[in-house]
């Protein structure tokens, strides 16, 4: 018999979605599943954490920011 655990998947408070064409493009952020507003830079992203209380360390750890389409680099539609 064999034994299966599922991987932890965690749930970050704050979540980085793609890139939209605009002028400038710009992410979409959204906190605690709610969409906050959108973000330019990673400045955007970290003042949106601090106007909900959320402490950013380390913009790399995905226990508290999940980015999605790129990284925290990737301010540019591909």
């Amino acid at each position: 018999m064999t034994e299966s655990a599922s991987p932890y998947i965690s749930q970050p408070r704050i979540m980085v979605l793609g890139v939209q064409p605009g002028h400038p493009p710009f992410r979409i952020v959204e906190i605690d599943g709610e969409v906050v507003g959108e973000a330019k830079t990673v400045t955007d992203v970290l003042q949106a954490a601090a106007a909900f209380g959320i402490p950013v360390h380390d913009l790399d750890d995905p226990d508290v920011v999940r980015w999605v389409g790129g990284d925290k680099f990737t301010w540019t539609p591909h």
